[in-house]
């Protein structure tokens, strides 16, 4: 009889098990994503570790949006791992890409590695995961504006080095 009390209001719930299985499925995408904000293996792998973590032991999120809130934790644990914070200048990342083959895929990834941690952070949150700017600048700890102009130097330097040519899924 209590099931029948707490099915109308446990079950839109994801649970553990539907986290680990999201985690489990999209390993690759969510790596990847870990990847390609913090520009480091070690640092994207305790991200992605620590999604896991976090998605388990969160309050409860309604099941259709628990693949977004899979990745918001990657994105998060990523913020706090970097720290990204706007910047005046150009330079490009210290990323070494020397050793990268000119495979389509390995270009483009070698290419956001290579913009600096705002921007990087910036292109990968409001161009590939769709984030609004209010929702960027809210994570990110900036204003609007920042992400704007962030996004921009990032698109442009992107452009200047013609290798990215992305078309989501």
């Amino acid at each position: 009889m209590p099931e029948a009390k707490h099915s109308i209001s446990s079950a839109p719930y994801a649970s553990g098990d539907d986290f680990r299985g999201i985690f489990q499925e999209e390993k690759d995408s969510l790596y990847q994503l870990s990847f390609l904000l913090t520009a480091d293996r070690e640092k994207s792998e305790q991200c992605f570790v620590s999604g896991l973590e976090d998605s388990l032991n969160r309050n409860p999120v309604f099941k259709d949006w628990a693949r977004s809130w899979a990745r918001r934790t990657i994105i998060q644990n990523a913020i706090r791992a970097i720290r990204p914070r706007p910047t005046e200048q150009n330079d490009s990342s210290s990323f070494d890409t020397d050793d990268v083959t000119a495979e389509v895929d390995l270009a483009q990834t070698a290419a956001v590695l290579k913009l600096e941690p705002f921007e990087r952070f910036v292109y990968v949150m409001s161009v590939l995961e769709h984030y609004s700017d209010l929702d960027c600048s809210l994570l990110l700890g900036c204003t609007r504006r920042n992400v704007i102009t962030g996004r921009i130097r990032a698109l442009q330097q992107l452009e200047m080095r013609s290798t990215f040519n992305y078309s989501p899924n």
